[in-house]
Parts: C-alpha cells; sequence; structure tokens
C-alpha cells in the first residue's frame, strides 16, 4: 500500500472522527437532555395533534422517527445520483455543511422553543445519516477483503475517539460555567465547528469515484427494478432485513438512553454526560477488538455474539434503578457497539457490486433509517401509552432476537487477504 493510498484511508477515517461529535452531543449525550429542559413539565401540545400532551421523551422519539424517515425515502435516489454522476465526494460535502448549519442554528433554541429545537434536530439528522451514505459507499473503493473489516473498524475506533474527545471538552465547558443553559447552546456551536473543520481532510483527499457507465436515467421504475434485483439476492436481502432488526434497537438505544436515565432514572446532566464519555473511550478498543475477533470468527459470528449481548442488555436496562447500574450498562454496550457496526457495514460492502455501492449503500441506508423509524416510534408511543418508558426498552429485545435468527441464514462469501 503507497504512502497516498494510506493518507487517503486517514482521511476517511478522519471523517469519523468529525461526524461522532455531532453523534456524542447531539444524538446522545447533551441534546436530549436539554430539550428535556425546553418541554414544560406537564408536557406540551403539538400543533398538529394538539389534543394530547406529549411528553419530553416522547416528542424527542417522534422527532428522531420523522429525521430517519424523511432520509429514508431520499435514500435511493441520493445514492442513485451519486453513482450515476461520481459525485459522492460533492454530495458528501453538501450535506455535511448543511448539517454542521443546522446544529450551530440550535444555540437559538432556548426558553421553551422546543418546536425550533425539534425542526432544526430533524434537519441536521437529515443531514448527517444523508453524508453517512456516501462516506459508507466508499468503503469498498478503499480497500478490499478482509482490509475491508480493519478499515471499517478503524473508522468506527477514530470516530469514538474524536466523539469522546469533544464529549470531553463540552462536560469542561457546562461545568465550569455559572450558566449551564448557555454554555450547552454554545456547545451546539463548538460541535457545529468540530464537525467541518475535521471534515475538510476527507473533502480534500478522498478521490473523485467513476461514474456509472449505465445511461440509464433515474426512475421510480428503476427503483421498484432495483428493490426487487435486491429481493431476488437471498444474502443481500437476508442481510438488509437482520440489519434493519438488530440495527432498530442498536439506534434506538443510542439516541433515547440519555433522556431515559433523565426522566425515568432522574440522573443529573453531569452523570449522564460522564457514562457517555466512558462509553467513547471504551468503545474506541472495543470496536479494534471486534476487528480482531473477526480475523478468528468471521464478521457474521462477531456480529451475532455482539447481537446477544446487547439482548441482555435491554433486559437489565429495564429493571436498572441506580447511577451505578447505568455506568455498567454503558460500559458493556461500549465493548460491542462500535463492532457491530462497523462489522455490519463491512459484511454488507462484500455482498454489493462495487460499481453500484452508492446506490446500494443507498439502501443499506433505508434499512438503517427504517430501523431507526420503528424503534423509536414504538419507544415514544409505549411511552405515551403506559406513562413509563421501561416498557420500551424491554422491548427492544425482541429486535435483536429476530436480527440474529435472520443473520444466522445470511452466507457470508469467504474473504481473502490481500
Amino acid at each position: 500500500m503507497t504512502q497516498k493510498h494510506k493518507s487517503i484511508q486517514r482521511s476517511w477515517c478522519l471523517y469519523d472522527w468529525a461526524n461522532s461529535g455531532f453523534a456524542t452531543v447531539i444524538l446522545a449525550a447533551v441534546l436530549p437532555v436539554y430539550f428535556a429542559t425546553l418541554v414544560p413539565p406537564d408536557g406540551a401540545r403539538l400543533p398538529i395533534f394538539s389534543d394530547h400532551s406529549y411528553s419530553a421523551t416522547s416528542i424527542w422519539g417522534y422527532s428522531v422517527a420523522l429525521s430517519m424517515l424523511l432520509i429514508a425515502i431520499a435514500a435511493p435516489t441520493l445514492g442513485y445520483l451519486a453513482d450515476f454522476n461520481g459525485s459522492h465526494k460533492k454530495l458528501l460535502t453538501l450535506f455535511c455543511m448543511s448539517g454542521s448549519i443546522a446544529t450551530a442554528l440550535l444555540f437559538f433554541a432556548s426558553g421553551q422553543r422546543y418546536e425550533l429545537a425539534a425542526l432544526l434536530f430533524i434537519v441536521a439528522n437529515f443531514s448527517f445519516a444523508g453524508a453517512n451514505i456516501f462516506y459508507n459507499a466508499y468503503l469498498p473503493h478503499l480497500a478490499k477483503g478482509r482490509a475491508m473489516d480493519q478499515l471499517s473498524s478503524r473508522g468506527y475506533a477514530y470516530g469514538y475517539l474524536g466523539g469522546g474527545i469533544l464529549l470531553a471538552l463540552v462536560f469542561i465547558l457546562i461545568s465550569t460555567s455559572h450558566d449551564a443553559g448557555q454554555a450547552t447552546r454554545l456547545s451546539f456551536i463548538f460541535t457545529a465547528l468540530w464537525w467541518c473543520v475535521w471534515a475538510l481532510p476527507a473533502m480534500i483527499k478522498l478521490p473523485l469515484t467513476p461514474k456509472n457507465q449505465s445511461k440509464e436515467k433515474y426512475s421510480v421504475q428503476k427503483y421498484i427494478q432495483q428493490f426487487k434485483n435486491i429481493i431476488k439476492n437471498r444474502n443481500l436481502s437476508i442481510f438488509l432485513v437482520a440489519f434493519l432488526f438488530y440495527n432498530d434497537g442498536i439506534q434506538t438505544l443510542i439516541s433515547v438512553s440519555a433522556i431515559y436515565a433523565k426522566e425515568e432514572l432522574l440522573l443529573s446532566q453531569g452523570s449522564i454526560i460522564g457514562c457517555f464519555l466512558m462509553i467513547q473511550f471504551l468503545a474506541m478498543p472495543g470496536a479494534l477488538l471486534c476487528g480482531f475477533l473477526s480475523r478468528i470468527w468471521g464478521a457474521k459470528t462477531t456480529i451475532f455474539v455482539c447481537l446477544m449481548v446487547f439482548l441482555v442488555v435491554s433486559y437489565f436496562a429495564y429493571q436498572m434503578t441506580s447511577n451505578t447500574e447505568f455506568w455498567i450498562l454503558g460500559a458493556v454496550i461500549a465493548m460491542v457497539l462500535g463492532g457491530s457496526q462497523a462489522l455490519s457495514r463491512s459484511l454488507y460492502a462484500t455482498l454489493i457490486p462495487q460499481n453500484q455501492a452508492a446506490e446500494l449503500f443507498g439502501f443499506f441506508a433505508i434499512s438503517t433509517k427504517f430501523a431507526a423509524i420503528f424503534g423509536p416510534l414504538l419507544f415514544a408511543l409505549i411511552t405515551d401509552l403506559t406513562g413509563s418508558s421501561r416498557q420500551g426498552i424491554l422491548a427492544l429485545g425482541s429486535f435483536f432476537v429476530i436480527g440474529g435468527i435472520l443473520l444466522v441464514c445470511v452466507e457470508a462469501k469467504p474473504r481473502q487477504t490481500p
């Protein structure tokens, strides 16, 4: 491998470092807790559904679900356009910039402006997820065979380290400020700058991707035909459905755990951010460990083991009542979180043709985002119906069971060491 190619791979990994700041501060640890302070204690009435009062937890869940529904609808078209025009790099840059701007504008969501906060979050999360379509599509262009597992895991490791460092800086900013609310809003600007600045190496060094030589234009019929082709591919279709289910549980755990800890366990913001800091720094060696285990067991078996750990976690999360238990579960999640996601990405990359990488990673994004729709939506609905989010956490276990059973049916292609 040439020095130039190593530099390109490093730049690709640095984008994970860049956007993981959004994942830790906005999606996981800080904004959900801050959002809970914007919603009145007795709940809020939404403009469309004004006959019912909604809690901060349920509004947050619905906001996550809506942003993921939008990207799920747009993903196939975006993926096709990137492949057809070879515009992965341009679209990655565009979505990164739009997400950074929406994140910075969260600074103005103060008082009880939860509607503004929800709207800006939806735009930012849509952009975050959209950029990942083009980022992920670079993987088969940058590595082959078993090297994809290692590069994918390294990308996640960079992400957990970068996201952890930013979260630590944000924690210091908030904990040392006399006005925690203002410091929290300043952290949103800081997060936007982190995302934008650290993404520059990828925007500069990632190579232009080749155009798809097909002259056929995008249409609804082509999308339907592509969907039919995926269904005909037994391995690909089973994996996508399996990933939809088990990633549902993973993504929902990430997006609702902070607000669950705040509303259900009554933990302080400092304790929640501290736990997420621990998760970030443990998740880096966890991702690398899973990458190493994939050499011995293979990617599919390693993912399956991770899912069984998540199944146990969902049951204990339902029962937990203390700060100590929250931290213990956080440590367990950290060891399997990055590895399960990184190996899922590289396993999928071995099942698709390289010249359709972005288009088929668009379908991968659909599976990812529909998962992120159903999980938060189910969590929000159960919270509304029962008045407690514990039953919603327990229900996530079924996604790991179904996803694990389907994953067993996938016939993974043998990897060759480059």
